[in-house]
């Protein structure tokens, strides 16, 4: 088509600097899903958070984000009502990018920790319904996300509670609280073992064409479960104890085993997070790439040009290291007292609905997942123990995020297409 001969390379460009915007909006506001609960616990302190999520963010979005990439996120539009006009739906991708990018930015300004999907997905709403037709858009799926934002928080949520619950009566509120952490942290740490590593197969390694396959993937994860569960006996065996009697002596060195385990799960999280989310600035990318390239031919699927996933990683990783600890500290300290164990049971709860959800094609949020986990952590000492200010803020953001991803994303696609002069 003439339109992409005379501005192909302009269109790529632009698409790669809103790209760059969409990345730093995820490193500034998603990456406190690994990162938040480490940092509130002070399992870690804000700077080496930041350092750890920006090599293991890196890690996953380079490594395991793909060679190929879905151009449309979650199947939300229907591509075929972009066949005849497919600078819409290069045009449209570029607002979506820098719409979602602003609205992020904004939201980390604010400190609240929002959903980069669903900033994207109603930014690519936004831009269909109004510029294309209103029965291209998958309303079904626009729905069962509305949903999400109740259903899971409160499957992360009453996860986190039990888990919580059951080292509370396990091992805190007992006589000898470090003779049983000896017992019981092994199994903890098993538990996270298999979690995380099933995070991780599935989330990440498929990325890589390491995809081992639903009775592999099982296999491998309880291995890893055991082994690490026989080091945290082996581990926990060698730790000295002065033989204080006093509970509050021993809960704090029980306290330290948690935030061990902490860092552990922080790092996984970070990979999985890196590998799956890039895919929320890089799809759309490459979706403008592989149209550009075809001289407007639509594809359900895009390889990557070898510069878009660095471009992504490298995103990330600003985008955290500028503006990641504000939304950080709100998940860390603003919702609720954080201790290790208690942000090990949050963190380990958002990593398991994540897997349920993997396995049902539940419709999910990182970031509504583990503010859920930790409300229910909080929730376990009492509603009073709730910044209930704070949680009243995230949910509204939540509620917002869709229509101002829309709305953003209608303004920018009806600039460009008067910018480029596309009727």
């Amino acid at each position: 088509m003439e339109f992409f001969e005379s501005y192909g390379l302009i269109l790529i460009l632009l698409a790669a600097g809103v790209g760059f915007v969409m990345a730093w909006g995820i490193g500034a506001n998603d990456v406190a899903n690994a990162m938040g609960t480490s940092v509130g616990s002070k399992a870690l302190t804000i700077k080496q958070a930041i350092i750890i999520a920006m090599i293991f963010e890196f890690a996953g979005a380079y490594l395991a984000g793909g060679e190929v990439t879905s151009t449309i996120r979650k199947g939300i539009i229907d591509p075929d009502y972009f066949s005849a006009v497919p600078e819409y739906l290069v045009l449209g991708m570029i607002s979506s990018l820098f719409a979602a990018g602003i609205w992020l930015a904004v939201a980390s300004w604010l400190g609240w920790p929002v959903s980069t999907t669903h900033s994207i997905i109603g930014a690519i709403i936004g831009f269909t319904a109004t510029g294309v037709s209103m029965d291209a858009v998958a309303w079904n799926k626009v729905g069962g996300i509305v949903g999400s934002w109740v259903v899971t928080p409160a499957i992360s949520g009453i996860i986190a509670y039990l888990i919580f619950m059951s080292a509370h009566k396990l091992i805190f509120q007992t006589s000898s609280p470090f003779q049983n952490a000896k017992r019981y942290v092994p199994f903890y740490m098993a538990l996270a073992g298999f979690v995380m590593s099933l995070v991780t197969i599935k989330k990440g390694l498929k990325h890589v064409g390491l995809e081992i396959g639903s009775p592999n993937d099982f296999l491998l994860a309880i291995a890893i479960a055991i082994a690490l569960g026989l080091f945290g006996k082996w581990f926990i065996g060698r730790m000295t104890f002065s033989g204080s009697e006093d509970k509050d002596l021993q809960a704090a060195n029980v306290e330290k085993v948690f935030a061990l385990l902490m860092v552990v799960t922080a790092c996984c999280m970070a990979f999985a997070h890196g590998s799956n989310d890039v895919a929320n600035a890089i799809g759309p990318l490459a979706a403008v790439v592989s149209v550009v390239s075809s001289g407007g031919e639509i594809t359900s699927s895009a390889k990557l040009a070898p510069w878009i996933l660095p471009l992504g990683g490298v995103g990330i990783v600003l985008g955290l290291a500028l503006f990641g600890h504000r939304v950080i500290k709100t998940i860390g300290q603003g919702i609720t007292h954080l201790t290790p164990s208690r942000g090990f049971a949050a963190e380990l709860a958002a990593a398991t609905t994540v897997v349920i959800a993997s396995g049902t094609g539940l419709p999910i949020s990182t970031t509504q997942t583990l503010v859920g986990a930790v409300l229910g952590v909080g929730l376990a000492r009492g509603v009073s123990a709730l910044n209930l200010g704070i949680v009243r803020n995230i949910v509204v953001s939540w509620i917002v995020t869709l229509p101002a991803g829309a709305l953003l994303s209608i303004i920018f696609f009806y600039l460009l297409k008067a910018a480029f002069g596309v009727a």
